[in-house]
């Protein structure tokens, strides 16, 4: 079993600079799954003092494009962030509250899905949204429903 390396060690294996901000929402991004950009900076922000929003957008994008974050877009919603990488998992919203969870590839290889044509593509990644209400959204339905 392998040691998981250490925040510094990840940022130095993709040749990013070691620096706090980097750092603060690594943490951050390990503590808050699917957290927007305002939760991420108010978090950096309790961490490490003063920081702008820009800057927490540019350590996003470093993140993302070295491959350490994961940015997700779901409809209807802000972008959202996760430190969960290179699995090519997915995610279940609910319809309600926009609450997220990660859901596990069910069947095959990556990408998860084969598409009928990939038109020429070489596909890497699938990206599937799961859509439903979430259990604590049921119960409010349920309970509004039994109101009525």
């Amino acid at each position: 079993m392998t040691t998981p390396m250490r925040p510094e060690q990840r940022l130095r294996a993709v040749r990013l600079r070691v620096t706090r901000p980097r750092l603060a929402v690594l943490a951050i991004l390990e503590a808050n799954p699917h957290a927007d950009v305002d939760t991420i900076t108010r978090a950096a922000r309790e961490r490490l003092g003063r920081v702008s929003t820009q800057a927490i957008y540019d350590v996003l994008r470093s993140l993302t494009l070295a491959g350490l974050a994961r940015r997700i877009e779901p409809a209807g919603s802000p972008a959202r962030f996760e430190a969960r990488v290179g699995d090519n998992h997915h995610h279940i919203v609910c319809r309600s509250c926009g609450a997220i969870a990660d859901v596990d590839c069910a069947v095959g290889d990556a990408p998860c899905l084969d598409a009928e044509d990939d038109s020429g593509f070489v596909i890497d990644e699938a990206e599937v949204t799961y859509w439903g209400l979430c259990p604590g959204c049921q119960q409010i339905s349920r309970a509004t429903k039994e109101t009525r």
